[in-house]
């Protein structure tokens, strides 16, 4: 396989490579191809490549920090113009993008040439990649498991080194769910950091925001500088750092004062190896001189559930109907997969009135944490609350499909009740640790710092104060020695 060292460099090395002229942008797009089709089969990561097109932009690219660097985009999200952009919905197959949405813009400045789409959920989700139009993404340190969600594919394809790093977005846990996964860095940035238009103004009542999944604190760190501040007309954003973000990387973050928990935040159990990797986590963060104590924020748990939920429900409902605002006719039943069908008949019954109280509960949240993090620069949890599971444990059963069918009798209390038992029991049980930064809007990164008896990666959740991702950076940085590194298993 050409350019051997394509599997060890990060997006920073390759593009310096090129800025040297050791290589040319289109020897790179051949050496991501080359992987793609030799490891994608046993992933099915990337679901849509155009190596034509990269080929002939890998001629014109603008001189950015990352000019030549291979990339792909999550297939939800991030539209590139004259490209699919199904997001994982089979009514969507047929549907092209008119115009780039504004990060992908901004990641073409950056001269990131896309040679291709991920793999996700339908409409992002769940925290598995394993919709029934695209079929199971799997992990490539265990083919039998998951590599999470909703970023799947971009976790799965960075993890098999088919690209250094790759788009993702962040509902609940999105980026940071399959970095944990997939033994990647993954920083989901402040609430109005990064822009989301022109084709939405925000996704599940500002709870989704974009960036990416990468194998190095400094690609982070510098694609966040490429991608930052609001596009114009956009509803809100957030104050601009003091300084460029990848100057923040290597720089010493003082002594932090540091909270950290092993319990779950929104319910379930920690499995034992989870919990260890957040207990050696916070002696190592003690052992670099930081104050460390256990302590668990508070939050009203049920509310901000119920919010959340309540969220994705009114998002999917809205995501339908723009669906059939671009093949012309409503979206059916039988279309979509049963538990996106329930939650926009939830999202369809919810008042204006019911949304307000729920955005009400997700403020009181922002000021709770805003009290807590006034007495810590940061919180330390497991990102998940279980090594990755197999493939297919979240699938539904026949009887719950057959439940699920029946939903459209049911009164407003019971959509919730069936809802809540059947999301609960699977997304929010075993990772029950990213949503609530989603609501509050703060940043969060999952770091790579454990690795299980069985060589799955588990991630470790940080969490900083809202538009403080610099002391996210540093604190990463510092720890970056420590990352579980190597090749899956199996990569030729």
């Amino acid at each position: 396989m050409r350019l051997p060292e394509y599997d060890t460099a990060d997006a920073t090395e390759l593009a310096s490579w090129v800025a040297r002229g050791d290589v040319h942008p289109r020897e790179l797009v051949a050496a991501a191809m080359e992987r793609i089709e030799a490891r994608n089969g046993a992933l099915n990561a990337v679901v849509h490549i155009d190596a034509e097109r990269a080929l002939e932009a890998a001629e014109r690219l603008p001189d950015g920090p990352f000019r030549g660097v291979p990339f792909l985009l999550k297939d939800l999200g991030a539209e590139d113009a004259g490209q699919p952009c199904t997001s994982s919905c089979a009514p969507m197959k047929d549907w092209r993008a008119p115009r780039d949405s504004e990060i992908v813009t901004r990641y073409k400045a950056a001269g990131l040439n896309v040679v291709g789409r991920t793999n996700a959920p339908e409409l992002g989700i769940y925290g598995v990649t394993e919709s029934r139009f695209r079929g199971p993404c799997r992990n490539p340190w265990d083919t039998t498991r998951t590599p999470g969600g909703s970023s799947g594919g971009s976790g799965s394809a960075v993890a098999a080194r088919m690209v250094p790093v790759a788009h993702a977005g962040d509902g609940g846990g999105s980026i940071r769910i399959p970095a944990a996964h997939c033994g990647l860095f993954g920083l989901k940035p402040s609430r109005g950091r990064v822009p989301m238009g022109p084709y939405i103004s925000e996704s599940w009542g500002g709870l989704v925001v974009q960036h990416v999944v990468a194998r190095s604190v400094r690609d982070s760190a510098a694609l966040l500088d490429c991608t930052a501040g609001p596009e114009a007309g956009a509803p809100y954003g957030v104050e601009r750092p003091e300084r460029p973000f990848l100057q923040e990387v290597g720089r010493d973050p003082g002594t932090l004062r540091i909270a950290w928990t092993a319990e779950p935040l929104f319910g379930g159990t920690t499995d034992p190896e989870n919990r260890t990797a957040v207990e050696e986590a916070a002696r190592q963060l003690e052992a670099l001189g930081h104050v460390v104590e256990e302590r668990l924020p508070p939050f009203d748990r049920e509310a901000l559930v119920r919010a959340y939920l309540s969220f994705v429900a009114v998002g999917t409902a809205s995501e339908l109907q723009g669906i059939g605002a671009h093949i012309g006719r409503p979206v059916t039943a039988s279309e979509v997969e049963p538990v996106t069908w329930l939650l926009s008949r939830i999202g369809h019954k919810l008042t204006a009135m019911e949304m307000q109280g729920h955005r009400e509960a997700m403020y009181a949240a922002g000021r709770a944490m805003g009290a807590f993090f006034a007495q810590h620069d940061v919180l330390v949890t497991p990102t998940c609350a279980v090594p990755p599971v197999p493939i297919g444990t979240f699938t539904s059963s026949r009887a719950e499909l057959l439940q699920l069918g029946l939903l459209r009798t049911l009164d407003m209390g019971a959509l919730y009740r069936v809802a809540l038992e059947q999301l609960a029991a699977d997304a929010l049980s075993a990772t029950p640790n990213t949503m609530l930064f989603n609501l509050t809007g703060q940043p969060a990164v999952s770091m790579p710092l454990h690795a299980s008896p069985h060589g799955l990666p588990i991630g470790v959740q940080a969490v900083g104060r809202y538009g403080d991702e610099a002391t996210l950076l540093r604190l990463a940085a510092q720890l970056e020695p420590s990352f579980v590194s190597g090749m899956p298993p199996g990569l030729g």
